[in-house]
């Protein structure tokens, strides 16, 4: 109910919630403030390329080392793999940015000249998007009424709600995206290595430094995990299990192909 306050007018947005235990353990947990994923403007080329180098680069490990290829072999393959995919990851990621940002510009530039030139068929075609959304007719065409007198916000209002398509913020530098990912699947991509580099002094064993490589994959593939739920606001047992086991077959599966192909297919040094 609204209250008057010397004349200035209160109405509560929200209605309190009276009643027993039931209501109040409800309330409870309806009120329970769910996790807030981790935002940044990089996390998301870090963690894909992150995963992908970690990944790619223990999945060649493992090949190499059932083919029973020496540590040397697999250093030298290793990081030439790890520059060359890093490569192809950054620009890749450079130029789908700047694709997505082009895409974005071209299409509010049509949805802008359509909302100048077809004004009422474009409001209606809002009206009918926010009706398929559950908001009756009238307040619809209040909504949209309200944004008639802003065109910038109609615009972007409507290539949200009709195209999926964001305002698109132009402090953002594609070509920064393409260094981050480049940057990070060295630097996740080199932890396989590691265990190959790390046990070079100690053992000649090349079966110990596959087994090293297999424990710093898995430790940096668990810190993605943390760092991947973190982002989504996931749980982190369930985010680090499904990484390590996304290592473990891609792993197993380059290992058994390489096994296959030496002592099966015959193909010797």
């Amino acid at each position: 109910m609204a209250e008057n306050n010397g004349g200035a007018t209160t109405v509560p947005l929200l209605r309190s919630v009276d009643g027993g235990e039931t209501e109040k353990g409800s309330r409870s947990r309806n009120n329970e403030r769910p996790r807030e994923p981790w935002k940044g403007e990089f996390v998301k080329s870090i963690v894909y390329a992150g995963l992908d180098a970690i990944v790619t680069s223990f999945s060649l490990i493992s090949s190499i080392s059932a083919g029973h290829l020496s540590s040397g072999d697999v250093l030298v393959l290793g990081f030439a793999n790890l520059v060359a995919d890093g490569i192809s990851m950054g620009f890749g990621d450079f130029v789908s940015s700047s694709t997505e940002r082009d895409v974005a510009a071209k299409e509010r530039l049509v949805t802008e000249w359509e909302v100048i030139n077809h004004r009422r068929p474009q409001q209606q075609e809002l009206i009918h998007r926010y009706q398929a959304l559950g908001m009756n007719v009238e307040d619809a065409t209040m909504v949209v009424s309200i944004f008639e007198k802003y065109k910038d916000i109609l615009v972007d209002e409507k290539m949200a709600i009709e195209k999926g398509l964001q305002p698109q913020d132009q402090t953002e530098k594609p070509w920064k995206n393409g260094l981050v990912t480049f940057s990070a699947f060295l630097v996740f991509g080199s932890a396989p290595l590691l265990g190959f580099i790390i046990l070079i002094p100690f053992t000649d064993n090349d079966t110990h430094k596959f087994v090293g490589a297999c424990v710093l994959s898995a430790l940096a593939l668990a810190f993605l995990g943390i760092v991947k739920a973190k982002i989504a606001g996931q749980k982190y047992e369930l985010s680090v299990a499904i990484t390590l086991f996304n290592g473990a077959i891609a792993g197993a599966a380059a290992y058994a192909i390489g096994w296959t192909l030496r002592n099966v297919a015959g193909l010797e040094d």
